[in-house]
């Protein structure tokens, strides 16, 4: 069953993220996991000249792609956010959208060659929604990619996930985590010709992994 998704309440709970997350002095970098400098880098994406991240946060993978000649495109829920990005990456000639990701996905007629989520939408958007329009949105042999946290054990669906701890106000948005092979198969039923889903492990032992997901359309 859908859980409630309140655009406004998580606009603002992701506006307090954005206040402590941005760094006017980020370079820019990109990086599928939460271990700097571990794991793949952006040749999951193939070779693609148009990429829109979903959810793109700080927008530092944007303006690293953007350095190498690939016409970048992000869209963001928080308009703090994507004031910052706006400001702080002007000069890459990357694009910056605020707005809902399904919304955007279901209004904008742009296609690109590669969508990603790096610990963004793909997290927070429900798939059954989210893939189909993704889908839409990809030219042919395109690429769909996105990496955050694997599922705990026995937890799977949506879940919800509170900011900052459990005192204060009361900011909270939801997550959805699956097994490997439950994100596999939501993607082949979206439409898409192939789908892999793998846990990368830590580079330290007993640490959390990596969910690295991949999904190529025809």
């Amino acid at each position: 069953m859908p859980v409630p998704h309140d655009l406004a309440a998580e606009a603002e709970l992701w506006d307090a993220y954005a206040e402590s997350a941005f760094k006017d002095d980020a370079e820019p970098v990109f990086n599928w996991t939460q271990y700097t400098g571990h794991g793949p880098g952006p040749e999951i994406l193939g070779e693609p000249s148009t990429v829109l991240e979903i959810g793109c946060g700080t927008g530092r993978a944007l303006a690293y792609l953007a350095g190498r000649g690939i016409k970048a495109h992000g869209v963001d829920l928080s308009p703090v956010m994507v004031k910052k990005t706006s400001e702080r990456w002007a000069d890459t000639g990357t694009t910056f959208h605020h707005g809902d990701v399904l919304e955007h996905l279901a209004t904008h007629d742009a296609t690109y060659d590669a969508i990603y989520s790096v610990f963004g939408a793909a997290w927070f958007a429900d798939p059954g929604r989210l893939f189909p329009l993704v889908r839409a949105r990809l030219n042919p042999g395109g690429v769909f990619a996105f990496s955050q946290p694997p599922a705990i054990p026995g937890a799977y669906g949506p879940q919800g996930m509170y900011k900052g701890g459990f005192a204060g106000k009361a900011m909270f948005t939801y997550r959805y985590s699956y097994r490997p092979a439950v994100w596999e198969r939501l993607l082949i039923r979206a439409g898409f010709a192939t789908a892999s889903a793998n846990v990368l492990d830590a580079p330290n032992e007993d640490h959390i992994g990596t969910l690295i997901v991949r999904a190529d359309v025809p």
